[in-house]
């Protein structure tokens, strides 16, 4: 019966850390979307397209991740201890489907190699990052 006690205490230990946990995951989630937005928004005022470019790099690493589509890992990940990536770490559709949207955005200001476009695509990315609730 011991063995039995200590199982059902295990277990409940285990589920009760699932639901404290929560917060502090959906913290790391506001966390990255606010790095992403830093950076993007960092992006839109670089002085030079590598600048616009590097910015960009930062920002898609913190919504993808490093398991993700798109990330460099030859840049900088601002997001490296914060989670897996906004995306990846997105609970609900609404959020994710924003921040892929955020993300599509970003890779397409990564394409483009006029400054003012790069600069402004960048901006975009920035706004819609901040109005992911």
């Amino acid at each position: 019966m011991r063995g039995k006690a200590q199982v059902k205490l295990l277990a409940a230990i285990g589920i009760a850390g699932l639901f404290l946990a929560s917060p502090a995951f959906a913290a790391g989630l506001r966390n990255e979307i606010a790095a992403a937005a830093q950076h993007a928004g960092l992006a839109a005022q670089g002085g030079d397209i590598k600048e616009v470019h590097t910015h960009l790099h930062h920002t898609i690493n913190c919504l993808v991740g490093p398991d993700g589509k798109g990330f460099a890992p030859k840049e900088m990940n601002p997001c490296k201890a914060l989670g897996k990536g906004a995306i990846p770490d997105a609970t609900d559709d609404a959020t994710r489907k924003a921040l892929e949207a955020a993300n599509e955005k970003a890779a397409g200001g990564l394409a483009e190699n006029d400054l003012t476009t790069a600069q402004k695509t960048a901006g975009d990315v920035e706004t819609m990052l901040k109005a992911v609730k």
